[in-house]
């Protein structure tokens, strides 16, 4: 804690998919902490563990310079993907540029025909671009259980150094796997899970690739991407670094992290939980906000340093409005813990 009485306050929320993105809900935060404490030093500082959101948050925290590439989109339709190359020379890309979910209608799922060629174009192309020397490429949010299949078909190695952030840790196989956790967001039906699981394995994949952690994630494109001679990362501890974060948490009183829907896989690798561990390491206290909180996510994201988790009303429409209120009732709470105690009489 610093000893002057200024509120020092890193906004630092994941998005709240479909309904805010991070540095919008970052915004809304800090207008409720305002609000209550004109004097306050807000530092919005939005996150992503390597799903939605990874270039924006690198972007707004490192600069660069955005482009465009015209690649396959799950079905084989045109449609334009966007990388950031920093000025080291790294690029940034997400998966789901190329071949994610919101680019495909409820009716358009069909994990049987989407196929992760246009993120093998994308990576393709990156690795022409003269400017960039290394990838960092978030998978998630992708609308294919292809085991990267598309993706090989386009590159037989890696055009160029690629580090995966990813947020899960599953096997490619299995009740864990890709086909069995992730399969029914991409419009599986239970019917389909052995069908599309027997696909993943009779892709061949050694033991040591199949089943290292994260193989499983983006429908198996960890495992794929892994075979190529990628590195896999935990996502918010490498964007963590990459932003500086730990800096700017320093001399903060208060962080404040969260996302849409707060439940077990919150405590294992997501942003929350990575916020919680690190901040709790600073020895500054935190909040977790969630959409929903499901049963028992409270007391696993407080076993790794949560101060609170607390839950907004629900109602997507008014995500925005939840936040403000969010960030007035912690700035007053913070307030009124710092109040010197009266002497009798006064």
């Amino acid at each position: 804690m610093t000893e002057d009485r200024t509120l020092r306050v890193v906004l630092s929320p994941d998005s709240l998919k479909g309904v805010l993105d991070a540095a919008a809900a970052a915004a809304a935060l800090a207008q409720g902490v305002l609000a209550e404490r004109p004097d306050a030093d807000v530092v919005r500082a939005p996150l992503s563990d390597g799903g939605e959101g990874l270039v924006d948050v690198l972007s707004a925290r490192r600069g660069g310079r955005r482009r465009r590439v015209g690649v396959a989109d799950p079905l084989g339709r045109p449609v334009e993907a966007e990388y950031l190359v920093l000025d080291d020379g790294q690029a940034v890309a997400e998966s789901a540029s190329a071949i994610g979910l919101p680019l495909l209608t409820a009716e358009e799922l069909d994990p049987f025909r989407a196929s992760s060629r246009g993120l093998g174009e994308l990576v393709a192309a990156i690795g022409r671009d003269p400017e960039v020397d290394r990838l960092l490429l978030g998978v998630g949010g992708v609308a294919t259980v292809d085991g990267g299949a598309g993706l090989r078909a386009v590159l037989d190695r890696l055009p160029l150094p690629v580090e995966v952030v990813t947020d899960v840790r599953n096997p490619l196989l299995g009740p864990r796997g890709a086909a069995a956790v992730f399969g029914p967001q991409k419009g599986a039906r239970p019917a389909d899970i052995p069908v599309l699981e027997q696909r993943l394995a009779d892709l061949g994949f050694p033991p040591e690739v199949a089943d290292a952690p994260g193989a499983g994630a983006a429908g198996g494109l960890g495992a794929a991407l892994l075979a190529l001679g990628a590195r896999l990362r935990p996502g918010i501890e490498l964007v963590l670094e990459l932003t500086g974060w730990t800096a700017a948490v320093a001399t903060a009183d208060l962080v404040v992290t969260g996302e849409g829907s707060v439940d077990a896989s919150s405590a294992d690798g997501k942003v929350a939980a990575g916020v919680c561990v690190a901040a709790a390491a600073a020895g500054v206290p935190v909040v977790v906000f969630g959409g929903q909180v499901a049963t028992g996510a409270a007391a696993a994201l407080r076993a790794l340093g949560a101060t609170a988790v607390l839950p907004l009303s629900g109602d997507r429409a008014r995500a925005a409005e939840d936040l403000v209120d969010l960030g007035r009732h912690l700035a007053r709470v913070w307030t009124a813990a710092r109040e010197p105690a009266r002497e009798p009489g006064r």
